[in-house]
């Protein structure tokens, strides 16, 4: 083999390896909520006055 095919067979198994999620093991997505119109909150009405 040639000095640039072994470099770059190098290259594609050291690229291989840092994808294999050496970063700790796989987590669960947050969930997500259900698609629509949510509306939440609070509402007063009143009269004020000064007697």
């Amino acid at each position: 083999m040639t000095q640039p095919l072994l470099f770059a067979l190098f290259a594609l198994i050291l690229a291989t390896l840092a994808a294999c999620g050496v970063d700790g093991p796989p987590t669960r997505p947050e969930p997500t909520p259900e698609p629509g119109l949510h509306i939440s909150g609070e509402a007063q009405i009143g009269v004020v006055s000064k007697l």
